[in-house]
Formats: C-alpha cells, structure tokens, sequence
C-alpha cells in the first residue's frame, strides 16, 4: 500500500471513530504501548480499545451533541410559545408554527386512534433527529481538528452515524409500540394477534414466526435505515475531502463536489427524519388497532 493510500485510509478511519469513553482491564497494552498496572476508566485511542471497552463503554461524542442539540431544539420551541403573539407572527413563530403545523397533518393523516401522547412524540422525533442529522453538513474537519487542539483523539458530530443512538431510538419507539399493544388490546388480544393470524389456530407456529419477524423487524428497520443513509451520507463527504490533498485540479472537483452533495443531502436529511417520524405513527396506529 502507497503512504498515500495509507494516509487517506487512516483519514477515513480516524473521522468515523467516536470518542469513546470506558473500562480497560489490567494488565492491557494500549495503542502507544503502555501497559495498564489496573483496572483503568479512560478515553479510547483507537478503534481496537474501544472495541475492547465492550458493552458498558459511552460514545461521549454521541450522548453530548445529541442532548445538547435536544436541549437546543426544546430551548427555541419554549421561546417561540413564550413569545408567541396573536397578530403578525415574527419569525421564530411563524417556523415553529409551520413546523407543528406539519408535523400534527401527518399525525392526523397516518394515526386514525386517539392519544394526545402520539403528536408531541412525532413532532419531538423529527426535530430531533433532523437537527442531529443537519451536523452532517458542517466542514468535515472543524470537529475533529477542535478536538485535536483540546487533546482529544476523535470526535464525530452526527449521533445519527452512530448505531447506538438509532437504535437507542427505534427501541424506545418499540417499547411504546408493546405498551399501546398491550394496553389498547390486553395481553390476550396481544399473544392472540402474534399466534393467530393470518392462519388462524391450526397455524400457530407459522403465525409465531410470521408476526414475530414481523414485529422485531420494526425496531430494526427504523434503526437501519437511519443510521445507514446518514452512515453513506458522511462517508462521501469525508471521500469528498481526500479530494483536496491531491492538486489544485483535484481540490477544485472536490469544492464543486462538495457543495452539490451538500444541497442534495438537505433532502436527505429531512427526508430520514420524516420517515423515522411517520414510521413511528404507523407503527403506533397498528398498535392501537384491534384485528378480529
């Protein structure tokens, strides 16, 4: 392998590892050759201790711009009710107001149940979630190099990227959908719908695995399908920077390169969240249907 080849492959690597935070035993060799005299809590270094940190490490870089940007989100929607006025609007009003607005049409055009729960849910999860997956647009070098000036190894920006938070996500969205399944239909009814349909009581095995694949594959395709597009989205984006080491020519395709995906990428964006958004409704509507 070249030392070019080299180069951009590590750039690639270190741009989507996250900063990692968690347990490694005594005894370990770290990446720079220090060998732990105990049981130590630290930051990651590379992606093989993080890995070796195993299931009760943090990604930090996950967990802080997904709050920060959670608390930024309910910041401005309470400014905006707080400072709301009946006549002409001002403009964090009037984008508050159209976002709501859309979010409780679609609500109202996918969720045919009643529950006063299901719209703030909604308009929580598109806010949310598209703000988390606008960081994608940000230079793909300003995190990263501000981490290195404060002494940290890594540091992504879109939580979206990260399996972890989609599926921190989707099963959140999976443990509403087994409560309202329960609740609306009773445990009964519930075990009745995995068991009974679509071939009624002489098919109960195949109606298990049937509905079964069918319900587990819920939390799994919300979560997939997230993390994937923005995964790919982030990925081109740091391809698209490699550009910019190779000569002027190269650094020139890379610009006009760059601002064409990024435009495209706003669809993106909020197309995901939309769709994260009325998956969720969907999916409680269901639980809220009773089948006979």
């Amino acid at each position: 392998m070249s030392a070019e080849a080299h180069s951009s492959t590590e750039y690639i690597k270190h741009h989507l590892q996250n900063l990692t935070y968690g347990q490694l035993p005594a005894g370990y060799q770290r990446a720079d050759g220090e060998v732990l005299q105990q049981s130590t809590w630290t930051l990651a270094h590379s992606a093989q201790e993080a890995k070796d940190m195993g299931f009760m490490a943090i990604n930090l870089d996950t967990m802080g711009f997904s709050l920060v940007l959670g608390v930024l989100f309910l910041f401005f929607f309470r400014l905006a009710a707080k400072s709301a006025v009946s006549g002409v609007p001002g403009g964090l009003q009037n984008f508050v107001e159209w976002v709501v607005e859309f979010v409780d049409s679609s609500v109202k055009g996918s969720f045919t149940a009643r529950n006063p729960m299901v719209a703030p849910l909604a308009l929580t999860i598109f806010v949310w979630i598209f703000l988390m997956n606008l960081m994608d647009l940000l230079p793909i070098d300003w995190m990263p190099g501000l981490a290195k000036l404060l002494g940290l190894p890594y540091m992504k920006v879109v939580a979206s990227t990260d399996p972890n938070a989609t599926f921190g996500m989707s099963l959140t969205v999976f443990a509403l959908v087994l409560y309202y399944s329960v609740k609306m239909k009773g445990v009964g009814g519930f075990l009745g719908e995995l068991t009974l349909q679509p071939f009624g009581k002489w098919g109960m095995p195949a109606n298990l695995l049937l509905e079964g694949v069918n319900l587990i594959a819920k939390p799994v395709s919300l979560a997939l399908r997230l993390f994937g597009n923005m995964y790919a989205g982030e990925m081109i984006f740091i391809l698209i920077a490699i550009m910019f080491s190779g000569g002027a020519v190269l650094a020139l395709t890379g610009g006009v390169l760059q601002w064409a995906w990024a435009v495209f990428h706003i669809l993106i964006i909020t197309l995901q969240a939309f769709i994260f958004m009325t998956l969720t409704i969907v999916y409680l509507d269901m639980a809220h249907q009773e089948h006979h």
